[in-house]
């Protein structure tokens, strides 16, 4: 029984993970095609600060995305190997932690986004 609740939590916290980046997304995008639109063909400094740094920090949330579930998946590995080489049970590999080591990075940024964005008028 006590081997279930460290699952459950993560499964809750990716779930969670989820739901806020599910949530927070549209959000983003709507305020900042709204803007897009309000600025025209002629962006003022400000907005073109805010589309420059929207691109890269795609990019930026992508890469460390990649690389936590990288990390996360070596880990993973290195658990599994060193189990048959004692001998012992394989540890599954555990798709939750992977995937919110993932989405961490891009649920922080979009999350950060939709607070900020709500504040600017």
């Amino acid at each position: 029984m006590s081997s279930r609740r460290p699952t459950a939590r993560k499964s809750r916290r990716l779930s969670r993970q989820a739901t806020e980046l599910a949530i927070a997304v549209p959000q983003v995008v709507a305020h900042r095609l709204t803007r897009m639109a309000l600025a025209g063909p002629f962006p003022n400094a400000r907005d073109r600060r805010e589309f420059q740094t929207m691109g890269q920090e795609k990019l930026h949330a992508f890469w460390q995305s990649w690389f936590a579930m990288g990390w996360a998946m070596v880990e993973a590995m290195q658990k599994s190997w060193l189990a048959a080489l004692q001998g012992v049970r394989v540890p599954m590999i555990d798709g939750n932690r992977i995937l919110s080591h993932g989405l961490a990075p891009v649920h922080k940024r979009a999350t950060a986004n939709a607070r900020r964005l709500s504040r600017l008028r």
